[in-house]
């Protein structure tokens, strides 16, 4: 059977048992059914489901592409800030669900006011929207490089694939498709890393072709640090209170069940990431340079065996339609829960609930595929989108848990400063003529937007009056660190 019938027919077979677990799993009640399960998913499939949504896309093919060029020292990308994010979580994942709300600006209500929970509500919006459309971009190139169709038809189809079965499951479709999903990907990166090692001839062969073509430091994991302390401090940050993470938190069935799951994906991301870092600098030996694809989908799509291909192929998509689901399924819980159900129509019947969260979800795939068709560039958008929680969202959520004198009034000034600060830098990444003390994307930019964030915190904290019995009431209920 010729490559691309045969992998056509096998991507058309794994839709159609991904839809069909959206359907099976399309009985929701309320939104808690919608968007945690009811709370029932074991810690070891919640764990599993999480590490799906981080290790998608950017791990499979972009990740790869920069240790190919830059070596070990790559791992500070992705890895190093998913570590950081991790243990963090792992520190306040109890608390998280011990306050049992069902979203992130809910949780934030109870501990402030509903100004703090709707500019919430807009961070998250904003970056799953933008989140969603890198993933958008990937799976669009890698259907562009593989089937030789247009970028935009790649694009439109792969997200219609993704809708498909996340509309109707909801989050526990997106978990159990996650599980399938992860078996996957699993397989291909597992296959791949030995493909590379195999073909490569091992570290001594990188070590060598590194020596010749002046890569000085390609095996350090401390070499260049610098350069990517940005992406450390902003993406670490970022997804330590990112939205869909905390939702898979939240649908833990205790506190217990919330930290176990965090063990476990802190412990696999290691080696998975890892993995994914050698494999690219194994293939620093067999290519000189980055194809125009991509360093993955030239490997799957150049395999001998078209059976093998089509299955390798698969599990790549599986890797970004894993991210891709999570990230518009909980841009739509914001959509019906923190906008909707709070502000439009408070009252609604629990199955209206339902209709509008399938809406939402269709409406964020529909912005994200609308950006995807007009911006291509994958590191950067990412890092965009978590400027934005970094310098607004980072010092409120985590302050809140930490210390009862931090005010409603200061959170709402830490968060504006924030969303203007993002702002500002996004015009000036897309080309605006602005003034900037800083380079755009960098460590400083980083730290300086953080350091204001929690100056303006702390000082309008001591500046403004506190109730006092809402903010210890809200310490008390998280107990994050078992004090009471």
């Amino acid at each position: 059977m010729h490559r691309t019938t045969l992998t056509i027919s096998l991507l058309a077979i794994y839709v159609i048992a991904i839809i069909a677990i959206g359907l099976w799993n399309s009985k929701n009640d309320n939104s808690e059914d919608y968007f945690l399960a009811s709370r029932k998913l074991p810690a070891w499939l919640l764990a599993i489901t999480f590490i799906a949504s981080w290790w998608g896309g950017g791990s499979a093919i972009d990740l790869v592409d920069h240790a190919h060029k830059n070596g070990l020292s790559s791992f500070w990308i992705y890895g190093v800030p998913v570590l950081i994010a991790t243990a963090l979580m792992y520190m306040f994942s109890k608390g998280i669900r011990n306050i049992g709300t069902i979203s992130q600006p809910e949780l934030m209500r109870e501990r402030y006011n509903n100004t703090v929970a709707l500019l919430l509500t807009v961070f998250i919006i904003i970056f799953m929207v933008i989140a969603s459309a890198v993933q958008v971009i990937v799976i669009g190139r890698f259907f562009h490089a593989y089937f030789d169709i247009g970028y935009a038809n790649a694009a439109i189809l792969g997200t219609l694939i993704v809708l498909a079965y996340s509309m109707f499951g909801g989050f526990k479709g997106v978990v159990l498709t996650d599980l399938l999903q992860f078996v996957f990907f699993l397989f291909t990166g597992i296959f791949l890393f030995y493909l590379s090692y195999s073909q490569s001839g091992g570290m001594e062969f990188v070590k060598i072709n590194a020596i010749e073509n002046g890569k000085e430091g390609y095996s350090s994991f401390f070499s260049n640090v610098a350069d990517n302390l940005a992406y450390v401090i902003t993406f670490g940050t970022s997804w330590m209170i990112q939205a869909n993470i905390w939702q898979r938190i939240s649908a833990a069935k205790k506190g217990s069940d919330a930290k176990k799951m965090m063990l476990i994906s802190f412990l696999a991301f290691i080696p998975l990431y890892f993995m994914v870092t050698y494999t690219g600098m194994f293939s620093s030996v067999l290519y000189e340079t980055v194809p125009e694809t991509g360093i993955i989908p030239d490997m799957v799509s150049k395999l001998s065996s078209p059976i093998l291909s089509a299955i390798l192929f698969v599990g790549l998509c599986s890797a970004i339609m894993s991210t891709m689901d999570s990230l518009i399924n909980t841009g739509a819980m914001s959509l019906t829960v923190d906008v909707f159900q709070k502000y439009i129509k408070p009252n609604a019947k629990p199955k209206v609930g339902v209709f509008v969260a399938r809406v939402s979800t269709v409406v964020m795939a529909a912005i994200a595929l609308f950006i995807a068709l007009r911006i291509q560039s994958v590191l950067t958008i990412s890092w965009i989108a978590s400027d934005f929680l970094t310098s607004g969202a980072f010092v409120p959520l985590v302050m809140g848990f930490l210390w009862a004198r931090g005010t409603s009034k200061a959170a709402t000034v830490s968060m504006l400063f924030g969303l203007l600060f993002a702002s500002y830098n996004l015009n000036v990444a897309l080309g605006v003529d602005l003034p900037v003390a800083w380079e755009i994307a960098s460590a400083k930019q980083a730290i300086i937007g953080i350091a204001i964030s929690f100056i303006l915190y702390v000082s309008v904290s001591f500046l403004t009056p506190i109730d006092k019995e809402k903010s210890r009431k809200f310490i008390r209920k998280a107990n994050v660190f078992g004090k009471y």
